[in-house]
C-alpha cells in the first residue's frame, strides 16, 4: 500500500509542478494508478466514470448558479444594495462599514460564489466608503472577509461539489449553512463595532455621531433591496417552499436574474454573449476538475488507499477535536497554493473516510470544509478574494492580505467553535427533518 500512496503523490505533484491543469492532473494520476497496479479495461471504466459523474442530477444546479452570477454582475444590484443598506447601517457603531458585511450576506443568498459576492458588492461599496473618508484598511478587510460568505450562506457552489462527490444531500448542506453563515457575519460585524470603538479615527469625523435620518427615508430606501429580495425568494423560497429541487431552484433563479437584468437595462446582445461565454468557461473548468477528481477518487478507492490512510490516522490515537485541528492546519496550508474547488476534490476521497471513522457527521463536515475553503479565499498567494479586491483597488496583494488578517482569525476561531458545538450547524437540518 505504501508503494501505491507514494506513486499517487509522485505523479500528482510532478504533474502539478509541470504546469498541467488541475483537472487533467487528477485524471492522469487516477489513470496511472489503475494502469500500474490493476489490469483492467481502462477505456470502458473511464467512460463509465465520466458518464456517472457528469450526469448527476445535483450537479445540474452548478452551471445554472454560475449563469445567474454572470447575469447579476451586469446589473445595478451592487449600487441598489448600497443605497438600500446605507441608511440602516448608519444606526450601528462603525456606520457604513457594515454595508460590506450585510451586502455580502444578502448577495451570498443569491449567487453561491465567493468571488462574485466580493466583486459585485465591492464594486460600489469600496469607492463610496473611501470617498466618504472611511479607513481603507477596514473597508478592504471587511469586504475580503465578508465576501467569503458567498460559499457558506446557501446556495453554495462548494456545497454542491461536496454533496455530489461525498454523496451527501445538497438540500441538507444548504440548510446547515444558514445559522453558521449568519453567525459568522455577526462575528464580522461585532469586530467592526469593537475595532471602531477602540479606534474612532477609522470612521470619518462627520459620521462618528449618529446622523438624523428620517424614518420615512429609511423605509423608502428598502425599495432598493427589492431586486435582491425577489431573487432570494426565487431561489430559496422555491426550494424551501417545496416547489423546486435545488437544481430546479437554480433554474428559477436564472429566470429571476434575467427579469432583473432586463428591468435594470443591463441585458443587451453583447452582455448576454459575455455572460454566456463567462459561464461556459467557468463551467468547463469546474467540470474538468470534478471529472478528474471522480476518476482519482474511484481509482484510490479501488486500490484501498482511503481505508489504509484512515486506519493509519485512527492508529495515531488523535482525539476527534485534535483531528479536526490537524485537518484545519492542513487545509489552511493547502489553501495557500490551491483554490477551494481543487482542495476539496483532491482530498475528499482520502479525508472523508477518516472523518466518518472518527464519528463526525458528513453534513457537519461539509460546513467545516466550506469554512476552511473560505480561509483559502483570503490566504496568499492564491487567495481568489484577494485577487478580486486587487483588481478593484490596484493595491498590493501583501497589503490586502495584511488588513484581512483579523477576519481570517475570526474564521479560525469560529471553525473551532462549530467543532466544539456541532449543533450550530446540525440543529436546523435536524429540526426541518423532524
Amino acid at each position: 500500500m505504501l508503494t501505491v500512496v507514494v506513486t499517487m503523490f509522485a505523479v500528482l505533484f510532478s504533474a502539478l509542478a509541470g504546469g498541467i491543469w488541475i483537472g487533467l492532473t487528477l485524471m492522469l494520476t487516477g489513470v496511472a494508478l489503475l494502469a500500474i497496479f490493476r489490469d483492467i479495461p481502462l477505456d470502458r471504466l473511464l467512460s463509465q466514470y465520466a458518464w456517472n459523474i457528469l450526469t448527476t442530477q445535483e450537479l445540474l444546479a452548478l452551471p445554472l448558479f454560475i449563469v445567474m452570477g454572470e447575469l447579476l454582475f451586469r446589473t445595478r444590484l451592487s449600487r441598489a444594495l448600497f443605497q438600500g443598506l446605507a441608511p440602516w447601517a448608519g444606526l450601528l457603531p462603525g456606520r457604513l462599514l457594515h454595508v460590506n458585511i450585510i451586502g455580502c450576506s444578502i448577495f451570498a443568498a443569491i449567487s453561491g460564489s465567493s468571488a462574485a459576492t466580493t466583486q459585485v458588492v465591492g464594486r460600489i461599496s469600496l469607492n463610496e466608503l473611501l470617498r466618504r473618508g472611511y479607513s481603507k484598511d477596514v473597508a478592504i478587510g471587511s469586504l475580503a472577509g465578508a465576501g467569503t460568505l458567498g460559499f457558506l450562506i446557501p446556495p453554495s457552489n462548494i456545497m454542491i461539489i461536496y454533496g455530489v462527490l461525498g454523496d451527501v444531500s445538497v438540500l441538507k448542506l444548504f440548510t446547515a449553512g444558514f445559522i453558521p453563515g449568519f453567525l459568522l457575519a455577526g462575528c464580522f460585524m461585532a469586530w467592526v463595532m469593537l475595532h471602531t470603538a477602540i479606534r474612532p479615527d477609522l470612521v470619518p469625523e462627520g459620521e462618528r455621531a449618529l446622523r438624523h435620518v428620517p424614518w420615512s427615508e429609511r423605509l423608502a430606501s428598502l425599495k432598493e433591496l427589492g431586486p435582491a429580495v425577489f431573487l432570494i425568494i426565487c431561489v430559496l423560497g422555491s426550494m424551501y417552499g417545496g416547489f423546486a429541487t435545488p437544481s430546479e431552484a437554480a433554474a428559477v433563479g436564472v429566470f429571476g436574474a434575467v427579469i432583473v437584468t432586463l428591468l435594470q437595462g443591463g441585458l443587451t446582445w453583447q452582455s448576454a454573449r459575455d455572460a454566456a461565454m463567462g459561464a461556459v468557461q467557468t463551467c468547463s473548468m469546474i467540470a474538468l476538475i470534478v471529472l478528474g477528481a471522480a476518476i482519482l477518487g474511484n481509482a484510490a478507492a479501488f486500490l484501498g488507499v482511503p481505508r489504509a490512510v484512515a486506519d493509519f490516522v485512527v492508529g495515531l490515537g488523535l482525539s476527534p477535536f485534535m483531528l479536526i485541528v490537524a485537518l484545519m492546519i492542513f487545509y489552511v496550508i493547502l489553501g495557500c497554493f490551491l483554490d477551494g474547488f481543487s482542495m476539496i476534490v483532491m482530498t475528499l476521497p482520502i479525508v472523508l473516510p477518516i472523518i466518518k471513522a472518527a464519528g463526525f457527521n458528513d453534513v457537519w463536515f461539509g460546513i467545516f470544509l466550506v469554512l476552511v475553503v473560505e480561509m483559502a479565499q483570503i490566504t496568499p498567494p492564491v487567495g481568489f478574494n484577494l485577487f478580486v479586491i486587487q483588481g478593484l483597488t490596484e493595491d498590493s496583494l501583501g497589503y490586502i492580505a495584511r488588513v484581512t488578517l483579523p477576519y481570517l482569525a475570526i474564521m479560525v476561531l469560529f471553525t473551532l467553535a462549530i467543532t466544539a458545538f456541532p449543533e450550530i450547524a446540525l440543529w436546523l437540518p435536524k429540526k426541518l427533518a423532524g
